[in-house]
Formats: C-alpha cells, structure tokens, sequence
C-alpha cells in the first residue's frame, strides 16, 4: 500500500489529519515570484494547499537564477513569465494542486480582482508577500484588512529578512507596526545591497510557516503575532512583539485604505534590473500582441512568445522592449522613466 505523500508532515501534532485536510482546502494567493515568492510556491505546494495563484508582472532574466529556485537556463533564455514558469514547474511537483499563474503587475485596479474579493470571485484564504516593493506591500495590508483577509509580510535584502503574519482585526497590521511607508532611498534593495539566496530561502521559509499556522488556527491560540528579524550571515535572529492594534493606525483603526484607494502611476522601475515598466493610460484583457508584433518589425529584431513580444531596437541598441498581453511594456536598460514613456509612446502607441 502508497503510504500517503503528506504522512510525515501529517505526524506532526501541530498539523494531524485536521491540519492537512484544512491546507487542501485552501487557496492561497503569492503576489510576486522572484526569490521569496519561488521557495513560497514551492513549499506550499509541497505541503499540500489546494489552490495557488501565482501572479508576476516580470520575465525570468539570468540574474534571477542565483535565487529564484523554481527557474532555469532554458527558461531565461526564452524570457519566460515567471508565474508561467513557476507554474510549470510546480505541476511537476505536485499534480493535485490547482495552479492558477497570471502574467500581471498587482496595483491597486486589480488587486481585488486577483484575490477573488469581488463579487462571485473565488476568495483566497490567506495572501503572501513576495515583492521587493514597499508600495504594494501597504496596498496588501489595505485589501487584506479591507476585506479581512489573513496575510504574512516578508522582506530581505542582502543577508537580512523579517517576516510577521497579520490577522486583521486581531493583531496589528502593517501600518500599526511602520505607520510611515519608507522612501525609497530608505531600504536596501537588491540593487544597492544584493541579496544572499539562502537568506530569500530561509525568509520565505519563515513566511510558510507562519502561513500554515495561521491557517491550521494554531496562531489563535497566540496572544500576540511577533515581528522576527533574521541576518542568516551572522546567524543572529530577533523576535520582537508587534504590539497591540493602534486605535490611531489608518488602515485598521480609521479604515483608510490609501493606497487601495490611490491612482497608481503609469511608471514602476523593477527591482534588480535596470528597467522602468510603463502601464498602458487604459487597461487591456486582450492587447494587439500581432499587430504590434508587425509595428516592431519594422523597427528592430523581435522573439514573439505566446505570453510577449522582445524587441532590440535597430536605432536604440542600447535598450531591450519587452511588451506583455495585457499592453504593459518593460523598458530594459534605463532608469529614465520620461524615456520609457516616450518609447512607449512612439513604438506601441497611446
């Protein structure tokens, strides 16, 4: 007799049958598949959650594959999408989870949408943060307590990380803990501090762990979620209390969704690449991948993907076109974003 897969993770008291039959129940939304959401993903699925949405507005680059574990050479090499290629892969490890992988940068339009919130959506259960933004992370916190959605916070940059489950109205939120979103000069980023892949992995280690208790209702038996931070180069690691809920905070005390309720810019430079990301002025199921396809032929050379176009321009080698499905165009190899603009503007159009 096949001993079942999950019959170790089922031994274990703090999951037994209950715990495994709730995680197959589940569906679980990882916003971002880059070095945090890939260990995510992986351990999630291996673990036995039901349904997963994977959702990534950028394509596998070489750079990535020092990391981001569910890649590989073939896959930068055709620019895959991540989610797809993360989805790929995944169906591979575990053939009964449901896998959902959707080729979209996640904005405050969309955001809902994507986690089943609005009417006759299928709802997720819990939300995993694996950007490298602080913006979207705020707007995670927004619709999460809007909509009073379970959801675990991680963060890593260099050699350090921090994780913290939040349950909204039971404990503090994002914005209880930093009532102020840093600037961007603030934080270390992958780009100023690099990032140590086994510190990703042990991050988002972290973040499954507090997604299965949160989950399984071990977190309920908790007076208080706790903020951990972890250098894994020094091995040294901080368990902070997050407090109480501030009756101040504006999210969860004055339910002030600002950042679920703000416009977002047509422009987002992308984390560990050298690239700006220019959004279409109106959002677009079903972009003219063919007729653009003929535009840009004419201009450069061009790899036509099911999921994108590539384009080397012939009179700016200096720059790499990537446009999506949905009309979004990532601009590779400037930092100017008035320039994204205007390329976007004269090869792919208003």
């Amino acid at each position: 007799m096949e001993v079942d897969r999950y019959h170790r993770q089922v031994l274990l008291p703090q999951i037994g049958p209950k715990g495994q039959a709730i995680l197959g129940a589940s569906r679980v939304l990882v916003v971002g598949c880059g070095a945090l959401g890939c260990v995510i993903a992986e351990q999630l699925a291996r673990a036995g959650v039901g349904s997963l949405v994977l959702v990534d507005r950028d394509v596998v680059e070489w750079t990535n594959l020092q990391r981001q574990t569910l890649f590989d050479e073939s896959d930068a090499r055709d620019a895959a999408p991540k989610a797809v290629a993360a989805k790929r892969r995944l169906e591979r490890v575990n053939s009964t989870v449901q896998i959902d992988a959707l080729v979209s940068d996640v904005h405050s339009g969309n955001i809902e949408q994507i986690a089943g919130l609005e009417r006759g959506g299928t709802r997720v259960h819990l939300i995993l943060d694996g950007t490298d933004n602080v913006e979207t992370r705020y707007l995670l916190n927004d619709v999460c307590v809007k909509h009073s959605v379970l959801w675990v916070y991680g963060a890593c940059a260099g050699t350090e990380g921090r994780v913290m489950a939040i349950r909204p109205g039971v404990t503090p939120c994002l914005r209880c803990v930093f009532p102020t979103p840093p600037s961007g000069t603030e934080l270390p980023t992958c780009d100023t501090a690099g990032v140590l892949g086994p510190a990703a992995g042990v991050v988002a280690s972290l973040q499954v762990v507090a997604a299965m208790r949160v989950l399984c209702g071990a977190a309920e038996a908790q007076a208080e979620e706790r903020l951990l931070a972890i250098d894994v180069w020094t091995g040294r690691m901080r368990s902070v209390a997050a407090g109480a809920r501030s009756p101040d905070c504006p999210t969860c005390g004055k339910r002030q969704f600002e950042f679920l309720d703000r416009a977002d810019g047509p422009t987002a430079m992308l984390c560990g690449r050298r690239a700006v990301q220019v959004r279409p002025s109106r959002s677009s199921a079903a972009f003219d991948l063919a007729a653009a396809e003929v535009k840009l032929t004419r201009v450069g050379l061009v790899q036509r993907t099911p999921y994108l176009l590539r384009c080397r321009l012939n009179d700016a080698a200096d720059v790499e076109l990537t446009l999506f499905s949905d009309g979004r165009l990532i601009v590779t190899g400037t930092t100017d974003s008035d320039r994204a603009k205007s390329l976007y503007a004269r090869y792919i159009g208003t």
